[in-house]
């Protein structure tokens, strides 16, 4: 067995190292960035190395934990990173900055796991926006860009309801089939790391694989990382009694190594999560309403007051909620936007629909206050 199969080294990343094998240069996984340099798991042990030649121009494309690279061999001083290999996976958010840039948090992983604390209240919005960014990273558009063909490739999403003690079973029952109800077709775990409750369930899901943990500080991921990983590697501090918030435990992003196979990457807190080019990721969330459009009388029917609209009839019906509608819009409003800062036909396309909105709406004032002269 190679000395890297546990941290998901297979004939894939073989194939695309072997023209660096031929010049001299290590494999490696970065389990760490920190200030320009990283940590990297080798065939020979763990090894500090220098980023300094590969920093492109490109956010997207800067070093991340979770990336295979070619490291310089033993004797070098300094060693440095001298090539990251495609990534087959990315789960990458929007930045907070005005400028339309993406920020990516792991790579080549295979399972998203969106932590939600049981110890607040449940915000099925936010989930849906996780689920949008992680099905985004498995259909790969702009986040697969220059990488291989995502069709081989994907990154399953499944959410785990932690601190699931502090919920009465009845209570745990409802909550679960709201989150099931907001995540169709995605696997959902209750676990209690404290007692041990579903552990073994999400080990198993997650055993040799790549897995990243993701949420807001608070949502118990790094107590989550030590319950599986056995031992207590990550530091972890109780939420603040004033608000039940987090204190930002985690600072980096870290790839730790499961004891029973696989690797588990542990992320800071997220205080926001921006959408990214999340196109498809919203339609798969939302496919119930993607299918109900479909019978709306216009193609380009917003689902506000056109007539004939599928989707309007499907929320008076009682068929969808009203606020599963309204986190669809919203997200799919934020996704144009994002997406028209960097897409001339797509800003295009945003412009031509503001314009057509106003002339509608100016239309309609006028024929109001005919009505009233």
């Amino acid at each position: 067995m190679h000395p890297l199969a546990a941290y998901g080294w297979d004939r894939g990343w073989e194939a695309e190292f072997a023209p660096h094998a031929e010049r001299g240069f290590l494999p490696g996984r970065v389990v760490r960035v920190d200030r320009g340099q990283c940590d990297i798991v080798t065939p020979t042990g763990m090894v500090r190395a220098d980023t300094e030649f590969v920093v492109p121009h490109d956010p997207m494309k800067v070093v991340c934990t979770g990336d295979w690279v070619a490291v310089d061999p033993e004797g070098s001083d300094p060693r440095y990173v001298r090539t990251l290999l495609p990534r087959r996976t990315a789960f990458v958010r929007s930045t907070s900055s005005k400028r339309s840039e993406g920020q990516v948090l792991a790579t080549n992983v295979d399972h998203v796991v969106i932590c939600v604390s049981l110890a607040v209240e449940l915000d099925l919005g936010r989930i849906e926006r996780f689920l949008a960014l992680a099905m985004s990273c498995s259909s790969g558009e702009a986040l697969l860009r220059d990488s291989v063909d995502c069709g081989e490739f994907s990154a399953e999403p499944v959410v785990v309801l932690t601190k699931a003690d502090l919920v009465h079973p009845a209570t745990l029952a409802h909550l679960v089939e709201d989150v099931e109800r907001s995540a169709p077709g995605v696997p959902v775990f209750t676990v209690s790391a404290l007692h041990g409750d579903g552990l073994d369930a999400l080990a198993a899901l997650v055993g040799s694989r790549t897995s990243v943990l993701l949420g807001q500080s608070g949502a118990g991921k790094s107590t989550l990382a030590n319950a599986l990983l056995g031992e207590d590697v990550m530091d972890v501090q109780a939420e603040r009694d004033v608000d039940g918030k987090g204190r930002h435990t985690t600072t980096t992003r870290n790839l730790l190594a499961l004891p029973d196979g696989g690797v588990l990457i542990d992320t800071p807190g997220l205080r926001g999560v921006g959408l990214f080019d999340a196109g498809s990721g919203v339609g798969q969330v939302f496919a119930e309403i993607e299918e109900l459009a479909e019978a709306c009388r216009f193609h380009d029917c917003a689902h506000q007051s056109e007539p004939d609209c599928a989707v309007r009839s499907a929320v008076e019906n009682g068929d969808l909620p009203v606020r599963r509608l309204e986190s669809y819009r919203k997200l799919t409003r934020e996704n144009r936007w994002i997406v028209a800062k960097t897409d001339a036909r797509a800003r295009a396309e945003l412009r031509r629909d503001w314009k057509r909105r106003g002339a509608e709406g100016r239309a309609a004032m006028a024929a109001k206050r005919r009505r009233w002269t």
